[in-house]
């Protein structure tokens, strides 16, 4: 074979290696592209905070993602355990949170603006304190029409969120499960909950 029929042969493969290529980009694109539109997201929260404004953050976003159609578990660890008691007795403490703004839920427009920048060593150290930033935390959600804890979980139940219990955490603080909401769906290790957690789309700690 001369030259001119290697040279022929050669620009004919690699004509067909190009046709070959651009078919499977495209092929490939679709499939992509089919997988992404068929697949439901997930979202796996970790909730470790018993207080009362630390409790919205993960069933705010817990319902929000289940409205989306989402899958979405939450496993509730050490004080975390206390939003899944059936009787909710949630505090506020400002104390160790200094970014927590102090605001007064009466009054005028421009009074109820007003951060109070309480210094924590006075929140700590003023008998009351933690039961009145409580009272005027929840002045403050129930005058901006923010749902409350117990109605925002019932929203997860509703929505098939998944509620997980750290088992390690009950058997430490010797809680009976009978004082928790029935709505649980499994009483695990961090072992058992992690992996699902690696699969998920969006992991938070909270």
């Amino acid at each position: 074979m001369n030259r001119t029929s290697l040279a022929v042969v050669d620009e004919t493969e690699n004509s067909e290696r190009e046709r070959f290529n651009q078919w499977f980009q495209e092929e490939f694109a679709k499939e992509t592209q089919a997988r992404a539109e068929t697949k439901t997201s997930s979202m796996a929260l970790i909730a470790t905070k018993g207080t009362l404004d630390w409790a919205y953050p993960p069933f705010i976003l817990a319902s929000t993602a289940s409205a989306l159609g989402w899958d979405v578990s939450i496993f509730f660890s050490f004080y975390g355990l206390e939003l899944l008691k059936k009787d909710l007795q949630l505090g506020v403490s400002p104390l160790g949170n200094p970014a927590m703004p102090m605001k007064m839920p009466i009054g005028p427009d421009w009074f109820r603006s007003i951060d109070w920048k309480i210094p924590n060593a006075i929140m700590g150290n003023v008998p009351g304190f933690e039961m009145m930033a409580k009272s005027m935390f929840n002045s403050t959600l129930k005058q901006k029409g923010v749902a409350s804890i117990a109605e925002l979980r019932s929203a997860c139940i509703e929505a098939d969120v998944k509620l997980v219990a750290c088992q390690m955490t009950v058997d430490l603080f010797g809680y009976d499960k009978a004082d928790f909401v029935p709505e649980v769906a499994e009483w695990v290790g961090a072992a058992s909950f992690l992996p699902s957690a690696a699969r998920a789309d969006v992991c938070l700690y909270i």
